[in-house]
């Protein structure tokens, strides 16, 4: 076991000391190409994922709030009411796991990013 751990300590060490973490990385959000370093994307998502686990229980007014505008106000209170049960789990495990794995910076799972960006506009993931 002392063995397996050190292992994964030294593994660890070399991924952070590695001259890749340290090349800065670009890729394309909302269409827009971005540059960024390492630390700035895992300080993002690391605050992405506090902000989405802390703020979830927001999704379910949220949900309701759209589907009713949408397809009816019984409708919204049901299936809206449904929906938002699942969106509010998806945004607060989501941010969950992105804060446990700030340190592999991707893109946002959740599309807005955050609750209060885009709020006419029902919560996606991927």
């Amino acid at each position: 076991m002392k063995k397996l751990a050190r292992l994964l300590l030294l593994l660890s060490a070399l991924f952070f000391l590695s001259s890749q973490s340290a090349i800065a990385q670009s890729y394309t959000m909302y269409g827009e190409r971005m540059e960024q370093s390492y630390p700035t994307m895992a300080g993002e998502k690391l605050m992405n994922g506090i902000v989405n686990a802390a703020t979830g229980f927001v999704e379910l007014p949220k949900t309701i709030i759209l589907t009713s505008q949408r397809d009816g106000v019984p409708y919204g209170l049901t299936v809206g009411l449904l929906t938002g049960l699942i969106h509010t789990v998806g945004r607060t495990v989501l941010g969950a796991l992105d804060a446990a794995t700030f340190f592999i910076p991707t893109r946002p799972t959740v599309y807005p990013p955050y609750i209060w960006q885009d709020f006419d506009r029902e919560t996606t993931y991927g």
